[in-house]
């Protein structure tokens, strides 16, 4: 992701999460930890063939732990597989930075995500109440421990830093 991606990212961030989409200052001090020597973050775009942005993700660092931060498909491109290929971008992400787990929070009610966080070897391990906010709704707490081995490699939409 680049500082240009930032816009189109916040037209879909608002659209998928309407309640508690996050704002631009958000994604501008994710970027500033994403360059450089001793970057600590990884955020990927993925475009269309027509070059209309349908998707992000973003991984945070620190040790040998790693966050997944976001990731979001548009409402036309769910279930096409996108989500799997932005999350394996992320665990390539999280062995670069040579991390030994990555963690996440998951709504309790997204079940696709579940299953697809799942799917890559994710193992829920508790809940975090009252979470997202301003909906109060609770947010499942998922670990996956090793993430080299929920590797895979997918071809398709692409998919830039």
């Amino acid at each position: 992701m680049r500082w240009w991606d930032i816009d189109p990212v916040l037209e879909l961030e608002r659209d998928l999460f309407p309640e508690d989409a996050w704002s631009r200052g958000m994604f501008w001090s994710e970027l500033a930890h994403a360059r450089g020597p001793g970057a600590t973050r990884r955020y990927v775009v993925a475009q269309a063939a027509d070059g209309r942005l349908v998707g992000y993700a973003g991984l945070a660092s620190a040790g040998d732990l790693a966050d997944v931060q976001t990731i979001a498909v548009s409402r036309d491109h769910q279930g096409t597989g996108l989500g799997g290929r932005l999350l394996t971008e992320l665990l390539r992400a999280a062995t670069a930075f040579e991390c030994a787990e990555v963690m996440l929070e998951c709504r309790v009610d997204n079940i696709p995500a579940q299953k697809l966080y799942a799917r890559f070897g994710f193992e829920p391990i508790g809940f975090r109440r009252g979470y997202y906010q301003p909906g109060n709704v609770d947010a499942l707490v998922m670990r996956l421990t090793d993430p080299s081995s929920s590797l895979n490699g997918v071809q398709g939409t692409e998919i830039h830093g």
